[in-house]
């Protein structure tokens, strides 16, 4: 039985070094050489990850839909309750991109997008708009949370309303969808500042700025006309409302419109990301700043600081709206910030930007991207990297915006491939010398208690069987792991394993062959 157990061990370790380590690897190279990446176009994985997340992120939101976890959340749980909506309409954005490149003539997928993603794009846009969704801004807002500042949450009724027409022309919510535009453009034209709060005293121009676009992005929809008040929006983030770099700040005193935060990349991406298509002139001044003040190569890595160069410290953080900061590199600025390059038409940025974001992504055979999965809150907003991810890969360079290619991979991506490759082939190598020399016919290490070992294995992966048949997957994982630590030998001298096993080929030689 212990015999076995070993083999078997050793046949599951060659699975996981295939699946967790040669397998994203190998893809994660065959990636890199698409010409989708340093040059306009959808890459192949997006149309991948569209293609495998799409059912699971409507029946997910179908899921949360039906239940009442939203209610009972705090508002300073922010990713079981931003993440979950923030994602949707990530996800949603990403479809209006792959359903422009299919018009453009990109068939890639086989299916058109619109028609594909249609039972998700209702469950994401009605988990957007689901009044049991924003319990959390009920508690900040009171009943008159629709209609009085409240910038991001009535910036996403809104993409996520002007999305689901775009693709379905159902006409559905379309009164709910006017209401927003008309009213959140009303008060942010009357404000004296130009700009309104997310939460009570706390105003961050980004969101405004989203908030923005989307209204001039549903005026498409809807046969209105805000180009004026597009314009004089302006305002609010130019001048003293500006920071000393000058670009718009992270964070502001909606009432007095100065900056109370200096400029960070987590906000710089975004705010670059959506400039281009409000006003094209300054959106390459603030690209142009952004990349002077916060693009860095170090330690075989490319991209942006989540603080300006010439800010000293903060090179080592985490917060929610950054992610993690390591070595002044902010994961957000830089997730966020694939886009903004594309958009710009700064290629030469992207495609590095890009290739970190592959090598690091961890794309597993079923489709998974495991490391944004294992970032994302699996309980609230489990797709929420993968759902960014494909927003980022499927996005365009403004129109007037000439594309710079260029670019190269950073060593960094080299390391972590390679690396994985020569681990994934180490382990597989080990474990069929493993397996070999437990098919011997000598005599194996002693084992203490190997009858509650062999037991206790079993169990293990009884438990691993329930997990995969309950979909518990993190759960099931840990279990395999403790099962492949058994079962334990005996300690015993170094050498005593081979002297056994030369005394024994002795005595099989010396034996007398038979007629």
């Amino acid at each position: 039985m212990i015999r076995k157990i070993i083999c078997i061990n050793a046949v599951i370790v060659i699975l996981l070094a295939l699946v967790f380590c040669i397998y994203p690897a190998a893809r994660a190279g065959l990636d890199l050489r698409d010409p989708a990446l340093p040059q306009p176009g959808i890459p192949k994985i997006a149309w991948r990850i569209h293609r495998n997340i799409t059912p699971r992120y409507a029946a997910w939101a179908r899921q949360r839909l039906a239940g009442g976890e939203a209610r009972k959340l705090s508002t300073d749980n922010i990713p079981g309750t931003e993440w979950t909506l923030f994602g949707s309409v990530f996800y949603l954005w990403s479809v209006e991109n792959l359903q422009s490149a299919w018009q453009a003539g990109d068939h890639t997928a086989g299916v058109e997008p619109a028609v594909f993603s249609r039972e998700a794009v209702v469950a994401a846009s009605e988990l957007v708009i689901d009044p049991g969704q924003a319990g959390w801004v009920q508690k900040h807002w009171g009943t008159n949370y629709l209609h009085h500042e409240n910038v991001f949450y009535r910036m996403l009724i809104i993409a996520a309303l002007t999305s689901r027409e775009n693709l379905l022309r159902d006409g559905a919510h379309t009164n709910l969808l006017r209401d927003q535009v008309e009213s959140l453009a009303s008060e942010l034209d009357a404000s004296k500042t130009g700009l309104l709060d997310d939460y009570p005293g706390r105003c961050f121009p980004g969101d405004v700025m989203a908030a923005i676009a989307c209204i001039h992005r549903a005026d498409a929809v809807l046969g209105t006309d805000h180009s004026v008040f597009v314009n004089r929006s302006l305002r609010g983030f130019i001048g003293a409302r500006a920071t000393r770099h000058p670009l718009p700040p992270y964070q502001a005193n909606a009432s007095t419109g100065l900056p109370v935060s200096p400029d960070r990349g987590c906000a710089n991406s975004y705010i670059c990301l959506t400039a281009p298509e409000l006003w094209p002139g300054e959106a390459r001044q603030w690209f142009q700043k952004y990349d002077e003040f916060f693009w860095q190569q170090r330690f075989g890595i490319a991209g942006y600081r989540e603080f300006p160069k010439d800010l000293p410290g903060r090179s080592w953080m985490w917060d929610v709206d950054a992610g993690p900061v390591i070595a002044g590199y902010g994961v957000a600025a830089n997730a966020f910030g694939v886009g903004a390059a594309r958009r710009n038409g700064r290629f030469d940025r992207a495609y590095p930007l890009a290739a970190e974001m592959l090598a690091t992504a961890w794309e597993l055979p079923n489709g998974t991207l495991a490391v944004p999965r294992l970032l994302s809150d699996l309980s609230d907003a489990p797709m929420l990297g993968e759902t960014a991810i494909l927003w980022q890969l499927t996005i365009q360079p403004e129109k007037g915006f000439p594309s710079k290619t260029g670019g190269t991979v950073p060593p960094y991506v080299y390391v972590v491939l390679i690396g994985a490759l020569l681990f994934g082939a180490w382990r597989i190598l080990e474990s069929i010398w493993t397996i070999r020399e437990a098919r011997r016919e000598l005599q194996p290490p002693e084992f203490r208690l190997a009858g509650p070992q062999a037991a206790l294995w079993c169990l293990l992966m009884a438990g691993v069987l329930w997990t995969i048949w309950s979909h518990r997957w993190l759960i099931g994982f840990c279990l395999l792991l403790a099962a492949l630590l058994l079962p334990r030998c005996k300690k015993r001298p170094v050498d005593d394993w081979d002297t056994k096993a030369v005394a024994e080929k002795q005595k099989r030689g010396a034996a007398p062959k038979s007629e």
